[in-house]
């Protein structure tokens, strides 16, 4: 279907794709017990966001040192390039490495590690976007902004926040968002997606933000995706975690292509694909199958991607050749 497509990801947390397959192998380099992680047919086991956010914690758990999350940032590149994709970001926190007893420096490298051998065995580009969990609280949000910014490595080129989107205000994460933006960071934010257009609202007028991760919930306040329109905000929009979740109920209502008729930037990422029985692959796909996306709309939305991606120019402009290649019937690479 659209596999010779070359993909732009710019929406998946680097623990929550982690695959089970992985998962296992790393857990038994440790001897870490997985009782009750999987199902029988070796699927994650959750059933709502709070039991989720659970089984990804567990899950994230069994990777303790730079090997471990150089294999995982490995394993994800090499993937997702198998599916076309050109290029990829993730969500790293700093809290998941010290729960593991790891240094940030010790973490980044690992993952950077994983990342410089996926370029060399696919040609994928990958970048790192430091993230704070925000049910952790806005001092640990803080505190891992003042880290990316204090400790600088050249694939780390984002900031954002995730995590429980139920739990403190936007304006809490003001001071920190300063910081990494001071540091020249790119800056995103989840919003939008547990909660209403009020909690992209709070984004907007409280964080200095070019993406919004999700924001899907726009879609329910019409004056606010004018807005989102008018001031040239990239949606990091995720269909299949959106279905999973609940949001809504197939790919076929998913607002999409609205928002993008509406003006909005959009782009396509698969969130934690093996929870939600997702990849980027598959999302281009869902979005030819279900919502009638031809090939050319489907590259266009990769160069949405990659023009808010964080990423150095000279990089994008080497990307974005692939993209043309492939516009124009030549081979991508």
């Amino acid at each position: 279907m659209t596999a010779a497509i070359p993909k732009v990801e710019l929406h998946c947390h680097v623990e929550g794709a982690a695959r089970p397959a992985l998962v296992r192998r790393v857990a038994a380099r440790h001897g870490i017990d997985l009782t009750g992680l999987f199902d029988e047919k070796g699927d994650y086991v959750w059933h709502d966001f709070t039991s989720f956010l659970g089984a990804y914690d567990r899950a994230s758990s069994v990777f303790r040192t730079p090997e471990d999350f150089r294999d995982l940032t490995f394993d994800h590149f090499t993937a997702i390039a198998a599916e076309g994709a050109i290029y990829g970001e993730v969500f790293i926190s700093a809290d998941h490495a010290y729960a593991s007893g790891l240094t940030y420096a010790d973490y980044v490298e690992g993952l950077a590690a994983g990342i410089r051998d996926a370029e060399a065995e696919s040609g994928i580009v990958g970048r790192l976007v430091a993230t704070g969990v925000r049910h952790l609280g806005p001092d640990r949000v803080l505190a891992a902004a003042i880290t990316a910014a204090e400790q600088p490595h050249p694939l780390v080129t984002g900031f954002g926040v995730a995590g429980d989107e139920r739990m403190h205000h936007q304006s809490d994460f003001s001071e920190a968002f300063r910081i990494a933006g001071e540091a020249g960071l790119g800056l995103t934010a989840h919003a939008g997606e547990l909660c209403g257009p009020e909690s992209v609202t709070a984004a907007l007028d409280n964080l200095p933000i070019s993406r919004i991760g999700h924001g899907v919930r726009a879609i329910e306040d019409p004056a606010l995706v004018e807005r989102i329109a008018a001031e040239g905000i990239v949606l990091e929009l995720c269909p299949g975690s959106n279905v999973a979740l609940g949001l809504y109920p197939d790919i076929a209502s998913h607002p999409f292509r609205r928002l993008m008729e509406a003006g909005v930037a959009v782009t396509v990422s698969s969130d934690d694909p093996p929870y939600f029985g997702s990849s980027i692959g598959a999302e281009y796909d869902w979005l030819q199958r279900d919502q009638a996306f031809t090939d050319a709309e489907l590259l266009a939305i990769g160069r949405t991607a990659l023009a808010a991606a964080f990423v150095d120019e000279a990089t994008r402009s080497r990307l974005e050749q692939r993209l043309n290649n492939a516009a124009n019937g030549g081979s991508e690479s």
